[in-house]
């Protein structure tokens, strides 16, 4: 069709027109691609078709769940990929499709359902972000990294996903076979936590319990005990559990909830615990309720201890919606918004 020519009036206000039409087009669909790493996949969001044009090409589909204002997101685009070996390998083997979990864009999954980025990301049961799910050439998840994982973790995990033959173990299992155990160092002391040998199932107290998965010589797990969980608010909110640490090296013997009597070790990697620390959340009766899987800050520990502690997992199963709760109870009774994690 061939359009008249406009006045310069006309023209203006077809200009202040397609403007407003732009804002509009960017409030509802979030913030613009050229926030992801170029090498990213831009996409229609056919997962079926995503997975069939990677295969083509040899790699497969890698979804990269986000939000905006994600302080590890933010990490992981700024400091992850932006080191040139994980860079290259993660783009020469996945094609990365980012899902914003609060979109409005149409994805159809892979058995032809479709739905908004966000009911899509609710069904995948997204706790955390950047979640990303690695899928297999099939369109299968082989490998769900929940939360964000530091450089040299990350780039542990790309060597498990992309060597050949494809891996038949778990993670945490390659990660064992490549890394020895921490020579014989104890975890550091804490009267807080259940004496030991553990018995998880014969406790009384009627809390929660809350297990602390970690290892000797470890930086983050170091770290949780000197910030994480020594903060006033997680201390008080600790109170509410019992507390029980669990070297994932250990032969030492446990009873677990259900009555089982293994090593620290096997129950370890029979919970697949792949990060440590790793925070496992059990309610009263010994049923896992929540976990973190990887790196996090004070403020989210908190925010996990407070998800439990007061049971609000039971009606907001998306801790990410109890999180944005937390912030606006915060900024509704004078509060200031949450500190910059990395400060």
């Amino acid at each position: 069709m061939i359009m008249k020519r406009l006045r310069p009036q006309a023209q203006a206000q077809a200009k202040v027109q397609a403007l407003i039409l732009f804002l509009l087009i960017c409030l509802v669909s979030g913030p613009l691609s050229a926030a992801m790493p170029g090498w990213f996949k831009d996409s229609f969001l056919y997962l079926q078709e995503e997975v069939d044009k990677a295969a083509e090409e040899g790699k497969r589909v890698a979804l990269y769940f986000h939000q905006e204002e994600c302080p590890y997101c933010q990490r992981m685009l700024n400091v992850n990929f932006t080191q040139r070996d994980i860079a290259e390998r993660a783009q020469s083997q996945f094609n990365f499709i980012a899902i914003n979990i609060w979109g409005d864009l149409e994805v159809t999954d892979l058995d032809g359902t479709v739905s908004s980025e966000k009911d899509f990301a609710r069904a995948q049961r997204v706790q955390f972000t950047p979640t990303i799910l690695f899928l297999d050439s099939a369109g299968r998840v082989a490998f769900r990294l929940n939360g964000y994982y530091p450089p040299e973790r990350f780039s542990a995990l790309l060597d498990y996903l992309t060597q050949q033959p494809a891996p038949t173990g778990s993670f945490s299992e390659f990660l064992a076979a490549r890394s020895a155990a921490p020579p014989g160092a104890p975890l550091t002391p804490d009267t807080a936590a259940l004496p030991h040998p553990l018995k998880l199932d014969q406790r009384a107290s009627g809390k929660p319990l809350l297990v602390v998965f970690e290892q000797a010589s470890c930086q983050a797990c170091e770290e949780l005990h000197r910030e994480g969980l020594a903060g006033e608010e997680a201390r008080e909110l600790l109170a509410g559990f019992d507390l029980a640490r669990v070297d994932i090296w250990s032969a030492e013997p446990l009873t677990t909830p259900d009555g089982r009597q293994v090593s620290a070790q096997d129950w370890s990697r029979e919970l697949g615990i792949d990060y440590t620390p790793t925070l496992l959340f059990l309610d009263a009766g010994g049923r896992e309720v929540f976990r973190t899987d990887a790196y996090i800050r004070p403020y989210h520990i908190s925010t996990s201890l407070a998800y439990v502690a007061t049971g609000a997992y039971q009606r907001q199963p998306e801790f990410q919606r109890f999180v944005l709760e937390r912030i606006e109870a915060r900024r509704a009774a004078g509060g200031s918004a949450p500190p910059n994690l990395w400060d």
